[in-house]
């Protein structure tokens, strides 16, 4: 088979991962051999999915392998579509997804505020039968600002679990840090992150509304600046700061040579990396 065809086909793919795993497997056994304390990596944003009509298909085996290829232990997966639009059975698809792989995927419950009460069904469901970890809001797919009721409503309801919301914070309207922050003034009993930490433009933002509100943890994924990533742990310390990817699409790979490159002393890497994110899956009742 020739070089191309192997790439049309996948094969090469295929290769470059199982390779990757091994690199990372030998490289968590030579820590292990030299006594050394392991440092747990959680990636605290990848999405699973299937909508055939928008042409996604986002697997869990695909999420497992590029954690695999980065030396990432565990993962915390959330649809892309908003429940219960598109997908009435999104809850279902996310608990298969991590009953799936045991102990290497949490998930997170992906809902559209204006559904009233179908809401807040669905996302007590989530947490209360099905063991989700968080809520997911994203205003760019919703139209839902994150300080209106119908928002502050799911914010609540998953505070009463001690369960975080995770917001999609970047440059598009009704994403912006100073819009979501409205939410974390509203429900200061809430943990808000912001995830992708303002995105591009709206970083200083982010690191700005966070020292306003101790409600706020940012998120690293696909904010392209290290230099920004030291400077949020030094103006709000490393337990305020997450490492996540965004994956599968964006590689996990590279994101936590992202946070490395940002040149944290050890005990801060650790916390981002995944000692907090640890921290508040655990905390969820």
């Amino acid at each position: 088979m020739g070089d191309r065809e192997r790439v049309v086909t996948g094969q090469v793919l295929s290769e470059r991962d199982a390779a990757c795993a091994d690199v990372a497997q030998q490289a968590l056994q030579d820590r292990v051999d030299l006594g050394q304390d392991l440092l747990v990596i959680i990636d605290a944003h990848l999405h699973v999915d299937e909508v055939p009509a928008l042409g996604w298909s986002l697997e869990a085996a695909h999420c497992i392998r590029r954690l695999d290829e980065a030396g990432i232990d565990r993962g915390v997966v959330m649809t892309i579509v908003d429940a219960p639009e598109l997908n009435p059975q999104a809850l279902e698809l996310v608990a298969e997804a991590c009953a799936a792989y045991p102990g290497r995927l949490d998930a997170f419950a992906r809902i559209h505020p204006w559904y009233g009460q179908e809401s807040l069904d669905l996302l007590e469901r989530a947490i209360g039968e099905l063991g989700f970890k968080g809520l997911k809001l994203h205003p760019v797919t919703t139209i839902a600002h994150p300080s209106g009721e119908d928002s502050l409503r799911l914010i609540r309801k998953a505070a009463e679990h001690s369960a975080p919301t995770l917001f999609h914070c970047g440059d598009e309207p009704l994403t912006t840090p100073l819009a979501v922050a409205q939410a974390a003034a509203a429900c200061p009993e809430a943990t808000i992150i912001l995830g992708h930490m303002g995105g591009y433009f709206h970083v200083d933002e982010a690191i700005a509304v966070a020292e306003r509100f101790p409600n706020i943890l940012l998120e690293t994924s696909a904010m392209p600046y290290p230099a920004k990533i030291i400077a949020a742990v030094e103006r709000l310390g490393p337990e305020r700061v997450l490492y996540a990817s965004d994956g599968p699409a964006c590689s996990p790979r590279i994101e936590v040579e992202k946070v490395r490159l940002a040149g944290l002393d050890p005990s801060a890497e650790r916390l981002v990396l995944g000692e907090n994110a640890r921290r508040l899956l655990e905390r969820v009742s």
